[in-house]
């Protein structure tokens, strides 16, 4: 479980902090980067905790209609910026990835190939955003979501094995939304089509964040070096987080 970084928000699934993940120079700042599925579930007092955590901007991966109106009002005071992350329109990269393939991340190196742009224009808006913390959110919280973090934290110096350690994390919150909702857990099947695909997380993760120059990349679609230099700032912490630690991985 992701224990202490895990966000028990009123109505939120999937949520937790980025604080405390080890990356290069450091650990991510507690407050700067939560991840989650999408809040609309959120109740009033939902919203008042995330608020009370400091969250002052929303980015918004989805089409911004996929999960319905939101449940109870948002702060007044909470931007949200809705930036889709998906081409409805690209029918050929739907047809090799979509389907049970778009809940693994087997299609994550390809996406990066393919649609740079918009992950700079998402990394970009992270990293500018007003003073606060940013929530980024998909519809469950892990493959969309899942792609940005793996970028930012790529960004910030986490290994692969962090990152795929952390994208773990979110099996067991959506295995518990499953069984709400009488759905079977997709996590076998996950772990199936990578086996089938000869890969592995940690793989997949390697292939884009030490196989290629990932800021370069982001650099050449549009992310402009005020932006990196603006994401390192706003989540870069030199030391661990004053919280207690029993994340296997943040140990050490």
């Amino acid at each position: 479980m992701a224990g202490w970084r895990e966000l028990g928000w009123d109505g939120l699934i999937n949520g937790r902090e980025l604080g405390g993940v080890p990356v290069r120079d450091g650990y991510v700042r507690w407050g700067a980067v939560v991840r989650a599925g999408n809040p609309v579930r959120l109740s009033a007092e939902g919203w008042a905790a995330l608020w009370a955590h400091g969250v002052r901007t929303v980015v918004d991966l989805t089409d911004g209609v996929e999960d319905g109106p939101d449940r109870a009002p948002r702060p007044a005071g909470l931007s949200t910026l809705h930036l889709p992350l998906d081409d409805p329109g690209d029918a050929e990269f739907r047809d090799r990835w979509g389907g049970a393939l778009s809940c693994t991340p087997l299609y994550y190196p390809a996406f990066v190939r393919r649609y740079p742009r918009r992950l700079a224009e998402v990394v970009g808006a992270i990293a500018t955003a007003r003073p606060g913390g940013v929530l980024v959110h998909c519809g469950s919280g892990r493959d969309r979501t899942g792609l940005v973090v793996l970028v930012l934290l790529g960004l910030l110096g986490a290994s692969a094995e962090v990152i795929a350690a952390d994208h773990a994390l979110s099996h067991a919150p959506l295995r518990a939304v499953a069984a709400a909702e009488g759905r079977p857990d997709d996590a076998p099947e996950i772990r199936r089509l990578l086996a089938a695909h000869g890969s592995s997380t940690a793989a997949v993760v390697r292939e884009v964040v030490e196989a290629r120059d990932l800021a370069a990349e982001l650099l050449a679609a549009g992310l402009t070096g005020g932006e990196l230099t603006a994401l390192r700032e706003r989540a870069l912490g030199r030391v661990r987080p004053a919280r207690p630690i029993d994340t296997p991985f943040l140990h050490g």
